[in-house]
C-alpha cells in the first residue's frame, strides 16, 4: 500500500527536528565552558537553595558581640561582620535571594519576550512594526534608570525588584528572538506544512519554536547573569529586598565600610557575585557552542 503523502512528509518534519538536535547537551558538556559553567552554577544553585532553605552554619542576622569581626576561622570560614554575623552564612542567603530574583526576572523577560519576538517574526508586517516601534521607545531609556524609577514606583520586595529588572530586559528578548523566526518562516519545512495544512500554532510550536530554543537558552543564561548583578546594584543602593532579609549588594554596602580594617567582610559577598555570575557566563558559552551544529559536530 503506498504510503500517505501528508505522513511521510509530516514524519520527514519532525526526523529533521529531532537530528538537528541530537547531541545537543552531549555537545554542552563537551564545551569547555559549558562544563565550567554547569559545574559552578550547580554550586551556586546548591548554596542558594541552602540559604533560602535554612541551612546555613548559623542564623544569618544573628549578631554576637563577642564575635564582632573576627577574621577567617574553622568556625566563621568567611569571618563575622561589624555586628558579629556569620559572613558566610550571610553570603548563602544572599546567594539564595539573588537567585530568587534572577528567576523572576528571567521568567518575565523570557516569556514576554519570547512571545513578542515570535509574534513580530511570524505574524503580519503591522504586528511586527507596532511591536518592534514599542521597543525602540523601550531601547531609548537607559535599563538601570527604568529599573530605578520601577523599584520606586513598585517597592523593595522580591517580586518588585524582579519586575523592575525584568521589564528592560524584554526587548532584548524581543530582537533577539525575532531574527531567527524571520529567517525559519521562509524556510522550506515552514513552507511545507502550509500546503499541508497546518495551524500556525502547530508550525511555531512544533518546528519553530524548537530551532530557536538554543538562542532563547543562550539569551536566558544571559539574563539570569545580568539579572545577579543588576540586583546587587539595586541592593547597593538600598533599593533591594528590605532587612531583615540579606542580599549580596547589601551586604557589599555594609562591609564598605570596614573593608580597609576587616577585607573578609567585602570578599565574601563580592566573590560570590563574581562566582555566580562567570557560571552563567561560562554556561550561556557552552549553550551557544551547543546550539552550534559544526559545533555537534566536531
Amino acid at each position: 500500500m503506498p504510503a500517505n503523502p501528508q505522513t511521510s512528509v509530516t514524519t520527514s518534519l519532525i526526523d529533521e527536528d529531532v537530528v538537528r538536535h541530537r547531541g545537543w547537551f552531549g555537545a554542552l558538556w563537551r564545551s569547555g565552558s559549558g562544563r565550567a559553567g554547569i559545574i559552578i552554577v550547580t554550586i551556586t544553585v546548591l548554596a542558594g537553595l541552602a540559604g533560602i532553605w535554612g541551612f546555613t552554619p548559623y542564623a544569618p542576622d544573628g549578631q554576637d558581640p563577642s564575635t564582632v569581626l573576627k577574621g577567617i576561622s574553622f568556625s566563621h570560614v568567611m569571618g563575622t561582620d561589624q555586628f558579629g554575623r556569620d559572613v558566610f552564612s550571610g553570603v548563602l542567603q544572599g546567594v539564595g535571594v539573588s537567585l530568587e530574583i534572577a528567576l523572576l526576572t528571567m521568567l518575565i523577560a523570557g516569556v514576554i519576550g519570547t512571545i513578542g519576538g515570535i509574534v513580530a517574526g511570524f505574524l503580519g508586517k503591522w504586528t511586527s512594526a507596532v511591536i518592534m516601534r514599542f521597543t525602540d521607545m523601550m531601547f531609548a531609556i537607559p535599563a538601570v534608570l527604568f529599573s530605578l524609577a520601577i523599584v520606586t514606583a513598585l517597592g523593595q520586595g522580591i517580586v518588585d525588584t524582579s519586575i523592575a529588572i525584568g521589564v528592560g530586559w524584554i526587548p532584548i528578548y524581543v530582537r533577539v528572538v525575532r531574527t531567527p523566526v524571520l529567517a525559519l518562516r521562509e524556510s522550506d519545512f515552514v513552507r511545507a506544512g502550509r500546503v499541508l495544512g497546518f495551524s500556525r500554532f502547530r508550525l511555531l510550536w512544533r518546528h519553530i519554536l524548537p530551532n530557536i530554543a538554543g538562542v532563547i537558552a543562550v539569551q536566558t543564561s544571559l539574563t539570569l547573569a545580568w539579572a545577579i548583578l543588576a540586583e546587587a546594584g539595586l541592593s547597593y543602593l538600598g533599593l533591594g529586598p528590605p532587612p531583615p532579609t540579606l542580599s549580596l549588594g547589601d551586604m557589599v554596602n555594609n562591609a564598605s565600610a570596614t573593608a580597609g580594617v576587616a577585607w573578609w567582610t567585602l570578599a565574601g559577598p563580592s566573590l560570590a557575585i563574581v562566582v555566580a555570575v562567570i557560571g552563567f557566563n561560562f554556561l550561556g558559552d557552552g549553550l551557544r557552542d551547543a546550539a552550534d551544529p559544526r559545533t555537534r559536530t566536531r
